[in-house]
């Protein structure tokens, strides 16, 4: 079979494997390196803050739009070439980001930083997949599992330590060694599937390509700007929600059609993929969106500098990468994937609700250890068995499309995760902050003693006693908003272990397709 023809053995598989996962930490990593950085850039570019934020959203649209069509971008040009030239795309706009003069020049060249980096990620999975016999697939998922979890949390302190001790275009550079040494692996040792025959210039599907740019492209910019944008209040938003809509039915109505589709739905056919794609997608969700929340609330509420929020993930990430091998075990062994990840929801219930209850305007960092040592094993339960089960009862060309389609909705879970986070977090802190203002009874003697000794307070360190008394509210006022902030994460928290809670009983009552049944057999001796 075909599949079977690409399996690798000994030193080479070892090679091969640690090829794709380098790739896979290259791309995921640069998605969050740059968040620490954003400050540096903005005072070094002259940029606006809105201008800044262009640096990740462009990434996120060229990744996003690239993800779908990987499977048909290999058989077009031959596996190990593209994905070679993706690496080599990729290493050279690092080169660039890093030499970039203005804001919109690093914008570009983050954009096409982001069209090679998405194809590392799907391209690396497939190789890796096909690397090894079926029977050890579950094991060859929680390597490549490892660079998945780990490189979103290895982001934000890297960058954190490059920032602090360098200057950010560093943050570009260290990719350009790691970007060589994988074109040359990649050029001496991947192999390519014997594809069909090429698609002639006019048989490719233009208006395929056009249309999914369109749709996920449009959507990737709502969820990453809209927050800003006020959501329907900006006419720009309305135009792009009802583009990727029509963007949308029109792409799948073509690609149903179509001959040679640029990216083949009928894949989706497949039970298990179809409950892959939407564990995917929240997976995606609780992912990106705790990596996103715990550095913003130890930075923001607690005053933390980027490099301590980033180091604070690094056990967790740790824990994930201790549970993989044993997840990948267990799923040789043949245990069914949905019964770990159902496990896993409840374990990243159990964390969601512990920072909820632990989250106050002054908790210390030991206090996160064993809530984030929850989600390193709650991340550990949910993504290899997610991806086993979505890739389990395909084979040969359908592993790639696959994997293409769990990517895709990874991704777009953490936008959406992200997008929800972030306006879920502005409207509860205006509702907390109006309600805790209402409950400040300004003719309450414990809220008058207070702005006295507050004002006393800045007297005695020689301020006028009405200077002193506006200095006194502003500091009731911070202490206020301040809470209401921390109101709003703790809602976040309990939000999202809800969401998870809820998912877990529909994920037990998940029946596989019979085709699955028959790999969980082979699988298991």
């Amino acid at each position: 079979m075909m599949q079977e023809s690409l399996v690798e053995y000994g030193s080479r598989r070892v090679i091969i494997t640690i090829t794709a996962i380098l790739c896979a930490l290259l791309e995921i990593v640069d998605t969050t390196i740059v968040n620490v950085a954003l400050n540096d850039m903005r005072g070094n570019l002259g940029a606006t803050l809105t201008e800044v934020g262009w640096v990740i959203t462009a990434y996120a649209i060229g990744n996003v739009i690239i993800v779908p069509m990987t499977s048909w971008l290999s058989q077009q040009f031959g596996r190990r070439n593209y994905f070679a030239a993706s690496v080599i795309i990729f290493t050279v706009c690092s080169f660039l980001c890093g030499n970039a003069d203005n804001i919109w020049e690093l914008v570009l060249f983050r954009f096409l930083q982001g069209i090679g980096g998405g194809a590392l990620l799907v391209t690396s999975q497939t190789i890796i997949t096909e690397s090894y016999p079926i029977e050890k697939r579950g094991m060859a998922q929680a390597i490549y599992g490892l660079g998945v979890i780990i490189g979103p949390t290895l982001g934000p302190p890297l960058g954190g330590y490059i920032v602090e001790n360098y200057s950010w275009p560093y943050i570009f550079y260290i990719n350009i060694p790691i970007g060589v040494v994988a074109t040359l692996l990649t050029l001496q040792f991947v192999r390519s599937p014997k594809y069909a025959a090429k698609k002639a210039f006019n048989e490719i599907d233009w208006l395929g390509i056009g249309l999914l740019a369109i749709t996920v492209g449009s959507l990737q910019y709502v969820l990453e700007r809209g927050h800003e944008d006020d959501w329907f209040e900006s006419s720009t938003i309305v135009f792009l929600i009802t583009a990727s809509v029509l963007g949308l039915f029109f792409f799948i109505w073509r690609e149903l059609r179509y001959k040679n589709p640029i990216v083949e739905l009928r894949v989706l056919k497949n039970g298990n993929l179809r409950i892959g794609t939407v564990m995917s997608f929240i997976l995606g969700f609780g992912l990106y969106g705790s990596t996103f929340i715990i550095p913003l609330y130890t930075q923001s509420v607690l005053g933390w500098t980027a490099y301590q929020a980033g180091a604070l993930m690094i056990p967790a990430a740790v824990m994930t990468a201790v549970m993989m091998p044993m997840i990948g075990k267990l799923l040789t062994k043949g245990i069914k994937p949905q019964y770990l990840v159902a496990a896993g929801m409840l374990v990243f219930f159990v964390y969601s609700f512990w920072g909820f209850k632990i989250i106050t305007p002054d908790t210390g960092k030991d206090d996160f250890f064993w809530m984030l040592i929850a989600r390193g094993v709650g991340l550990g339960l949910l993504f290899i068995p997610i991806t086993a089960l979505s890739l389990s009862s395909l084979k040969g060309q359908e592993i790639g499309q696959g994997a293409a389609f769990t990517g895709m909705m990874r991704q777009l879970g953490g936008s959406f995760g992200v997008a929800v986070i972030t306006t879920v977090l502005s409207r509860q802190n205006m509702l907390h902050r109006n309600d805790l203002v209402a409950k400040l009874n300004v003719n309450s003697s414990d809220v008058q003693q207070r702005v006295i000794a507050l004002q006393q307070g800045f007297i005695a360190k020689g301020t006028p006693p009405n200077i002193a008394l506006s200095d006194a509210h502003k500091v009731l006022d911070f202490g206020i908003t301040k809470q209401a902030a921390v109101l709003s994460y703790m809602d976040i928290f309990l939000y999202l272990g809800i969401m998870f809670l809820i998912c877990l009983p529909i994920v037990l009552f998940v029946k596989q397709s019979k085709s699955v049944e028959k790999v969980d057999l082979s699988s298991a001796h």
